[in-house]
């Protein structure tokens, strides 16, 4: 839960052109964690093109944390994005956080939570019951805390360098 110092409004992003004006700060939010997990550049503009083609999608979400009041975009103090996720092998189909950022001086403070508890809520009414997360296999931290908020180790993906 937000705590009641913080006047922020959580906002469910459905226009494109909204979308895309987020698109640096999602681009520099994955390319964060990204850089965790490889040493491979990640791929400039790769926001923008999963904007384009995947925001209508009912398997994604775009919510934003923006001051109470305050103009649409005008400052995203926390986002999270949804995309759709399908197994390679079983075909099946469900929605992936891809982007969790909140701004470092409101971390700890409940604002992830809020934003995943909100996309998933939105998920669920579009008919999804579970939504996956992924975390670097060394990176105790996240999982803990995506434990903590009712995600469980489905599979592990090994890598072969």
């Amino acid at each position: 839960m937000l705590t009641p110092d913080m006047k922020l409004a959580l906002r469910t992003v459905t226009r494109l052109d909204e979308a895309l004006a987020l698109a640096p700060l999602l681009d520099a939010s994955a390319a964060e964690f990204h850089a965790q997990c490889s040493d491979d550049p990640y791929p400039e503009g790769a926001s923008e093109r999963f904007l384009r083609a995947h925001l209508a999608h009912p398997a994604s979400v775009l919510i934003v944390a923006e001051e109470q009041g305050a103009p649409p975009a005008s400052r995203a103090w926390g986002v999270c994005v949804t995309g759709p996720f399908t197994d390679p092998l079983l075909g099946t189909l469900q929605p992936m956080v891809l982007v969790l950022h909140v701004d470092p001086t409101l971390r700890h403070r409940g604002v992830a939570r809020e934003l995943v508890d909100q996309a998933d809520s939105l998920l669920r009414s579009r008919g999804y019951p579970t939504l996956a997360a992924r975390a670097g296999h060394n990176d105790d931290a996240l999982i803990s805390m995506g434990e903590r908020w009712g995600f469980v180790r489905s599979w592990e993906l090994m890598v072969r360098e």
